[in-house]
């Protein structure tokens, strides 16, 4: 019997691949999304996409997805509190499901920390993605029917005309040296809106792209 996994949804292309690559094995099977949405601005916590966006990624996907709302100003403690009570949701709905999956690539500090929170509830975390070559990745992914765009930018480590780009080979070759080719060191984020994992492409429309913080570029995609 295949082990029921629930997968961080953020909306990108890392955990879209995830997803993909999830439904290729027999020995799971992906029950549910879970995205953490951040009150204020009624979008993905990281990537700002919006609800209704991560909601029809979701329906594209066939798959229910569970929201965790977290203060704008939020603490690890507010986070883990916010995860824990979503996974016992999750529980409540499937009660055999212990297992979360991310879909973390490089940062193995980031990694220990999922598991060490997962554990203490009795969860254990899967990770199909990590350790992988992020350059061979990111084509693997375009290669494969993923499309995405870059609806958010950290202007310390990358141009913020890159912002609502799509995310394609012409992207790849374009990233100045240094700049990982899946953003995993922070440097974008992305808005995923079709590919194997969904049953259609979503139909987006590209909005403004604003400053925040100073810093962070981001990219409005709202569904048409």
């Amino acid at each position: 019997m295949a082990t029921p996994v629930l997968l961080s949804w953020s909306g990108g292309k890392d955990a879209a691949w995830a997803l993909h690559l999830l439904r290729r094995r027999d020995d799971v099977e992906v029950v549910g999304l879970l995205s953490t949405i951040t009150r204020e601005y009624d979008r993905a916590s990281m990537q700002g996409i919006r609800r209704e966006v991560l909601r029809a990624q979701a329906g594209a996907a066939g798959l229910p997805l569970l929201e965790a709302d977290i203060p704008a100003q939020c603490a690890n403690a507010d986070y883990e509190q916010a995860m824990a009570d979503a996974l016992a949701r999750a529980t409540a709905r499937w009660p055999r499901l212990r297992t979360a999956a991310f879909g973390d690539l490089l940062l193995g500090d980031i990694r220990a920390y999922r598991e060490r929170n997962l554990a203490r509830i009795g969860w254990q975390l899967l990770t199909p993605l990590f350790g992988r070559d992020t350059g061979a990745l990111a084509r693997e992914m375009i290669d494969g029917g993923l499309r995405a765009d870059l609806c958010c930018v950290d202007t310390r480590q990358l141009d913020a005309g890159f912002a609502g780009r799509a995310f394609d080979h012409a992207l790849l070759d374009a990233l100045p040296g240094g700049v990982d080719p899946c953003g995993e060191n922070g440097e974008f984020h992305t808005c995923v809106r079709a590919g194997p994992m969904f049953d259609a492409a979503l139909a987006l429309s590209r909005g403004a792209t604003e400053l925040r913080d100073g810093r962070f570029a981001f990219t409005d995609y709202t569904m048409r």
